[in-house]
């Protein structure tokens, strides 16, 4: 059996097999979570998805109490949005429940998923990294969970009030197709998730020498422009949603230089270790 030998000595095809049941594995963490969700159709979909579409909304209702406070009355309450879901296709909510219980499932398993993966560079490690294995698994998990949440309960709710009730004249009527309202929460919060990977990301650089903290520092302005630019492909095309992507994702950057640095510093002590 491949799992009782040194995997730092296997051959290529042995790591090939090992990566095939790791990703058997995830397949299978998938699809069983992706079950539940098929099974749970009325909270999936009544609580979690159409949430957003709901004025009573937590994000909402918190906005409106804001409003009230800061003394600008009910500017920021909402009492309906302009815009009804339809579905035009014969097998179109059926697909999108097969879809939606996908990506229910990708994110309930995601922090298995991230062990999966780790336990297969692992090996390839030193015994110094290996410790932090658990440490990793927890903050790669918790950063695409806080990310998750924040695009749930702030961007999504933005982008369906701005998109859902934008109107170019009044005589015509938001019918908005089922596909394209879940497409639109499903990526904005997905990729909210994958953007506050960004630290996990960078310590992976610096750690294989492709990135330093001097290079961050040197590039934050043009890091700066591009965080822009990907805030407004996430977002709608409103400046307070920008806004709010934008500066999380400055502070992780930031966060990113200080973490690079740690790692360069650990490297260095370990390199004087060996001298």
């Amino acid at each position: 059996m491949t799992d009782k030998k040194d995997q730092n000595q296997l051959s290529f095809l042995e790591h090939l097999e090992v990566l095939r049941w790791n990703l058997i594995r995830s397949a299978i963490a998938i699809g069983l979570f992706g079950i539940l969700a098929f099974l749970a159709k009325r909270i999936v979909f009544d609580v979690i998805i159409f949430g957003p579409k709901d004025p009573n909304f937590i994000t909402y209702r918190i906005f409106c109490k804001l409003s009230i406070l800061l003394g600008m009355d009910d500017a920021f309450c909402m009492e309906e949005l302009p815009f009804t879901l339809q579905n035009i296709d014969m097998a179109g909510q059926f697909t999108t429940h097969l879809w939606v219980s996908f990506m229910v499932g990708l994110v309930l398993a995601f922090p298995y998923l991230v062990y999966e993966i780790w336990s297969f560079i692992k090996p390839g490690l030193k015994d110094s990294e290996k410790k932090y294995s658990s440490g990793l698994i927890f903050i790669t998990s918790m950063l695409f969970s806080v990310g998750v949440l924040f695009g749930y309960f702030l961007i999504a709710p933005l982008s369906i009030n701005f998109l859902g009730g934008y109107s170019v004249s009044e005589q015509i009527s938001s019918q908005i197709n089922l596909g394209s309202y879940i497409s639109t929460v499903t990526t904005v919060t997905m990729a909210c998730g994958v953007v506050f990977e960004l630290p996990i990301l960078v310590y992976f650089l610096t750690k294989v020498g492709m990135l330093t903290p001097e290079t961050m520092k040197t590039y934050r302005k043009h890091a700066f422009v591009v965080i822009l630019i990907l805030s407004a492909v996430i977002t709608p095309p409103d400046i307070a949603s920008q806004i709010l992507v934008t500066i999380p994702i400055i502070v992780l950057y930031e966060l990113s230089i200080g973490i690079s640095r740690r790692v360069i510093k650990n490297q260095e002590k370990e390199a004087a270790k060996r001298k």
